[in-house]
């Protein structure tokens, strides 16, 4: 935790404020379920403010008939209803429809989508598969920017693959393998569903340069297979998004998942019966690219094309935003109490840490601009209540390890008991260094609110020296300005800052 110190103000983290954009909103028509999702976009990468789906099984059926369920599209056409009048009443100023493997490979899609756009007066996209599987690729690395293996976004009816070289994208391929599919396509029974995924996997002979990376599982019935498989290890964290496994181990569950009936699965909670009886199914697609692709670990993650698709009508200076800063600073826009500024305060503690910027000061700048947001909370609760909020937050571009660091940062600068029965199940996470550095960002924190009364302006006239293993924080010369500063408070939560960082703190 100890850096040398520097004059220089540190701003590795601009945030452009872009251009006014109003809200938009996506509807992905897929195989198994209808999905609309609502985004209100200001100036900065947005975040769902509405989110809610039909179950229509568009799918259900396709193997044998080649066109889509007739009860399917009752359902769906009602849900389309609600969703395209919802998004006028919500002031959506961009309506995005966009049409997948069902309808795409239905004998009647084209005349489902007619329909659509003649009942509703709205137009339907109707994407290719290699469309779909970059969309969800784009989707994935507005979070994972350095995405390096295979993605795998499985829907009802196909399952998308996409090569990822280092956040670049390679070959890419879309298979019949939807869960709905190959479970009639198989007509139940697992030997048979076995054959058909090794039969359409074994032409793919690029997978083997996925060798090594990571298998990025993104779609609604990966995220219920995520929350089986978080719930089977005792994980701690009850988040899909950023859950990784080791290959080894995500083999051996998903091959016993695959070979269980669903009446085996139906009392895991938090996955609805839909969805468990296709697990399996989809338990023995992701089995089988980890046998094929030799990945080195599973990862589950929530984003995927929805988001790729939000992301190709935002304009540029949006896309180009790191999207857990963006999310932060919007978060601190709308809960924040003063003006004072995560930028400030990240200036106003550098000299504490090393000057290179990586994922660590990453974080810390993250955490100085949610350092205020527990304000309004109780205060025998603040500590808690912030930290479950920021562990459970809806923004791209965090581990799991970021989530705990981050949320501890915010825990320790409210004062948090280390013992708390919230925290300490997820401090696992963590190895020893991981967990000092996020104490010692708390404890600043708590410092640049005491000595500031969070007040935008005043930590820019104090600034930190380190002498030795002495950590000084000089004020004005003027007694008139210094008087602000100087306070039982400051002294002792500066004796403790210092303290974790293996010194003595001084005010001069």
């Amino acid at each position: 935790m100890s850096g040398e110190p520097t004059d220089s103000t540190v701003t590795p983290f601009p945030i452009p404020a872009g251009a006014k954009f109003g809200r938009v909103a996506v509807i992905d028509i897929g195989s198994n379920t209808l999905r609309l999702v609502v985004y209100d976009t200001p100036t900065r990468l947005p975040v769902p403010i509405f989110n809610e789906k039909a179950n229509c099984a568009l799918a259900s059926g396709l193997q044998q008939s080649g066109r889509l369920n007739p009860d399917g599209v009752v359902k769906a056409i009602r849900s389309l209803t609600r969703f395209v009048r919802l998004s006028e009443q919500m002031g959506v100023e961009r309506l995005e429809l966009v049409a997948t493997a069902a309808v795409r490979e239905a004998s009647d899609g084209l005349e489902f989508v007619a329909r659509i756009e003649e009942v509703l007066g709205v137009a339907v996209q109707v994407v290719s598969g290699a469309e779909e599987a970059r969309l969800a690729a784009l989707g994935l690395l507005s979070g994972v920017p350095d995405a390096d293996g295979l993605l795998a976004d499985l829907g009802g009816a196909s399952v998308d693959l996409v090569e990822l070289n280092s956040g670049n994208f390679g070959a890419n391929a879309t298979l019949p393998l939807g869960h709905l599919r190959l479970a009639e396509a198989a007509k139940g029974k697992a030997g048979r569903a076995l054959k058909l995924v090794e039969g359409e996997m074994a032409g793919l002979g690029w997978l083997a340069g996925c060798r090594g990376g990571t298998l990025y599982a993104v779609g609604g019935i990966c995220r219920a297979l995520a929350r089986v498989l978080i719930e089977q290890v005792g994980y701690p964290l009850h988040v899909v998004d950023g859950y990784t496994m080791e290959r080894r181990d995500a083999l051996r569950l998903t091959r016993l998942i695959s070979g269980l009936g669903s009446g085996s699965l139906f009392n895991i909670s938090g996955v609805s019966k839909r969805r468990i009886k296709s697990l399996p199914y989809c338990a023995m697609v992701l089995g089988a690219l980890m046998e094929t692709a030799q990945p080195k670990y599973l990862t589950f993650s929530g984003f995927g094309m929805r988001e790729g698709q939000l992301l190709k009508v935002l304009p540029e200076s949006l896309r180009d935003q790191d999207p857990l800063l963006a999310g932060c600073a919007g978060m601190a826009e709308r809960t924040g109490r003063f003006s004072i500024e995560g930028q400030e305060m990240f200036d106003w503690m550098a000299p504490l840490f090393p000057p290179d910027r990586d994922p660590h000061s990453r974080l810390r700048m993250a955490a100085c601009m949610l350092s205020d947001i527990g304000w309004s909370e109780h205060p025998d609760y603040r500590a808690e209540q912030t930290f479950l909020r920021v562990l459970r937050l809806p923004f791209a571009g965090l581990s799991h390890a970021d989530r705990v660091s981050l949320a501890l940062a915010i825990f320790v600068s409210y004062n948090g008991h280390p013992d708390n029965a919230v925290v300490s199940p997820v401090r696992t996470l963590l190895d020893e260094e991981e967990l000092a550095r996020a104490n010692v960002v708390g404890l600043a924190l708590r410092l640049a609110h005491t000595v500031s009364g969070s007040a935008p302006g005043l930590l820019t006239q104090t600034k930190f020296e380190r002498s030795g293993a002495e950590i000084i924080l000089k004020l004005p010369d003027d007694p008139r300005e210094s008087d602000v500063f100087s306070s039982e408070a400051v002294e002792r939560r500066l004796g403790t800052l210092a303290k974790a960082l293996g010194g003595e703190g001084r005010l001069a």
